[in-house]
C-alpha cells in the first residue's frame, strides 16, 4: 500500500501517524542502523487509511505488540531540510501524534525494517533527560513533561541555509 507522500522538484511531503508510548517516566523511540538520531515510533499513513489505523499498524510493525489509541495529543507541522534519506531537500511533514493506552510491556524482542531494508529497533528514553539525546521531535523535551489535556497544534521550522547554518523556530499555535 502506498504512503500519502510525494516528491516534487521543490521538495518532499509526507503525512505521518506517530505514537506517544509512555512507561515509568520513559518514552518509546525508534532508531535505525543508518541514522545517528532517535525518532518517534510511527510512519506514513497509507492511502485510504485513517491516522488511527496507521498508528496502530506502525506500532505493531515496530514493536510486535498491539497498542490501543487513547487520544490525539499533537498535530505537528514540520518543515526541515532533509539529511540522510532526503539529502538537502526541503521537507514538509504533517504528523498526528497519538497517546497510546498504557501497556505493561517494557521489553521488545522484535526487529523491524524500514523502507529500503534498514534494520530498526525501539528503546526507552527518559523523558526528563531527552535534551541529552538527538531525538525528534525536539518539542517532546518540553511538551511531555506536562501533557496537554486537548490536542495541541505545533509548527516547527528547522532548515539549513546555503551557508550550512541551522535555524530553528518552534511555534505552539494552540494550548
Amino acid at each position: 500500500m502506498a504512503d500519502c507522500s510525494f516528491t516534487s522538484p521543490k521538495g518532499w511531503f509526507r503525512y505521518r501517524a506517530c505514537a506517544v508510548i509512555i512507561n515509568d517516566g520513559h518514552i518509546l523511540f525508534a532508531k535505525n542502523e543508518r541514522e545517528p538520531y532517535y525518532y518517534s515510533v510511527g510512519g506514513g499513513v497509507h492511502l485510504h487509511e485513517t491516522a488511527e489505523e496507521a498508528v496502530v499498524r506502525e506500532v505493531f510493525e515496530e514493536t510486535g505488540i498491539y497498542y490501543e489509541v487513547d487520544r490525539l495529543l499533537f498535530i505537528h507541522e514540520n518543515f526541515f531540510t532533509g539529511s540522510m534519506t532526503n539529502k538537502d531537500q526541503q521537507c514538509h511533514e504533517v504528523a498526528l501524534y497519538f497517546l497510546m493506552k498504557p501497556n505493561a510491556t517494557k521489553v521488545f524482542n522484535h526487529q523491524s525494517y524500514s523502507l529500503g531494508g534498514i534494520r530498526e529497533s525501539v528503546c526507552w528514553l527518559p523523558i526528563a533527560k531527552l535534551d541529552e539525546y538527538e531525538a525528534y521531535p525536539t518539542f517532546f523535551q518540553q511538551e511531555l513533561l506536562n501533557l496537554p489535556k486537548t490536542a495541541k497544534h505545533i509548527v516547527t521550522k528547522e532548515f539549513i541555509d546555503s551557508n550550512r547554518i541551522k535555524h530553528k523556530k518552534v511555534k505552539n499555535k494552540y494550548n
